[in-house]
């Protein structure tokens, strides 16, 4: 079983900058897809940023400027800048590692870390 492990979260003012960590306990160069992705209370998970075969980096519309998303192959991890950070970003947020690309293949999840944007 593939492990992701999430690290980085906490609370932070509105305008403030958090990163986040995904470590991978397997080699990275195995996955095609690493995601993030977000949840806030009472919504559906949400996409925020996937690095595709390490190359194609696709952000969601209301992160694009804020946010960046970098696979660090050397430390077999991935991170998420999050920059001016608000509010509506609270969420717990997800690392996701996807094998393939194809549509069954859900990938492998972490626990997630939880991100709160308060005053």
């Amino acid at each position: 079983q593939v492990q992701l492990a999430e690290s980085g979260g906490g609370l932070v003012q509105p305008g403030g900058s958090l990163r986040l960590s995904c470590a991978l306990d397997t080699s990275i160069y195995s996955f095609a897809s690493l995601a993030w992705y977000r949840q806030a209370p009472g919504k559906q998970r949400e996409l925020v940023a996937d690095i595709v075969n390490d190359r194609r980096i696709t952000y969601a519309e209301s992160v694009k400027g804020r946010i960046t998303s970098t696979r660090d192959n050397a430390r077999n991890t991935v991170g998420l800048q999050m920059n001016n950070l608000q509010p509506e970003d609270t969420a717990v947020y997800y690392c996701n590692g996807r094998r393939s690309l194809d549509a069954g293949d859900s990938g492998y999840w972490g626990q997630g870390t939880q991100v709160t944007v308060s005053s």
